[in-house]
């Protein structure tokens, strides 16, 4: 069987650049699926102008796919249900997050196209033991069904370093569509870009950020390497990201902002101010002053004020926000006041929570 590959329109929309979010869990005090809340969580992206979501990915909490909780299929098939029913008029990628060894990604990636999605979001993680070619010969086996988005995941939450001959080998595969790079490090980061510039495909793969703590920076860099006597270049399009899972309205404003600054040549250094007010926030969100330990339970924090998620809690009941990690919240909150979708989300959370 011939392998699925994105319909020309999400191929074009997907260079172009999209805000893709990476979706979390809604669970209630019980630690139990929130259907209501998980439901008006999809509602709320689409409603946004997000142009996809990415789930079963690091923000909705590996733990989904183990025993007792089995989440993985209710989740994915809820956020597809949702995005059907929206009729959303533009083009909108539905991502599914892939993990584990050949047998399970494989498995996860035949459920994920049974249910509708158009990409594989092929974490690394987690196979510390694998070669670099035993990893490439896993990607090939899920090209092979549908489109793969790469996944450059950093260490500190799961993910492993791989070399640049080993993202030139990757960026050769057939039906790898995108790379997300995530390593939280400007020279992993070059790795990849540097790689996909000297791929025959470059044309074919689109350069996503991952980097929750440069995000501004990333979305305004041009990549130019000279291969074999030319002059390639590479932008970073758009962002597949946890941090905009949260304030995502102002995301989509944010990267068609870029957009027409990147068209008109317009890169002021304000641009830099706004990066690092981004990162703070990040910061605040994703915990790095405890090694991301407060990362997802910060999200959620986030959409909890919001009403979007009755509360904090993940499957793990020890990953909670760290010490000091509300303040920290408060404090982006009250600096940042222009990066928050606070009075969207309140206009129209009645009914992303309502039945219908």
């Amino acid at each position: 069987m011939a392998a699925a590959t994105l319909s020309p329109e999400l191929f074009k929309a997907l260079h172009e650049g999209l805000v893709i979010p990476a979706h979390p869990l809604a669970l209630d005090q019980n630690r139990q699926l929130d259907e209501r809340h998980q439901r008006a969580l999809t509602r709320y992206y689409a409603a946004s102008g997000a142009g996809g979501i990415a789930i079963g990915v690091h923000s909705t909490q590996f733990e989904i796919r183990d025993e007792p909780y089995n989440l993985y299929e209710p989740v994915l098939r809820m956020a597809a249900e949702e995005i059907a029913k929206a009729n959303i008029a533009r083009p909108f990628l539905k991502v599914a997050g892939i993990c584990g060894p050949t047998e399970q990604a494989i498995s996860e990636t035949l459920l994920a196209q049974s249910l509708g999605y158009d990409a594989a979001l092929l974490s690394m993680g987690g196979l510390v033991n694998w070669s670099e070619q035993d990893i490439l010969e896993r990607t090939k086996q899920v090209a092979a069904i549908m489109p793969v988005i790469g996944f450059y995941l950093q260490p500190s939450v799961g993910g492993q370093l791989f070399s640049f001959d080993f993202w030139c080998k990757f960026a050769e595969i057939p039906n790898v569509v995108a790379i997300k790079m995530a390593p939280f490090n400007r020279y992993q980061t070059i790795d990849v870009a540097r790689a996909v510039c000297y791929s025959s495909r470059r044309d074919e793969i689109a350069l996503y950020t991952g980097n929750d703590d440069n995000i501004i920076n990333d979305l305004l860099t041009t990549y130019r390497f000279e291969v074999e006597g030319k002059t390639v270049e590479k932008a970073v399009v758009g962002g597949l990201l946890g941090h905009w899972a949260v304030w995502t309205k102002k995301a989509v404003e944010l990267l068609e902002e870029i957009k027409l600054a990147r068209a008109n040549g317009e890169i002021s250094k304000e641009w830099l101010t706004r990066n690092v007010q981004v990162t703070d926030t990040n910061a605040a969100f994703f915990d790095p002053a405890h090694h991301f330990a407060g990362c997802i339970p910060g999200i959620h924090e986030i959409l909890r004020r919001q009403g979007l998620l009755q509360g904090t809690w993940c499957l793990n009941p020890n990953e909670t926000l760290s010490p000091g990690q509300l303040e920290e919240i408060d404090r982006v909150y009250r600096e940042y006041p222009h990066l928050h979708d606070d009075a969207f989300v309140s206009e129209h959370l009645t009914a992303w929570l309502s039945d219908k």
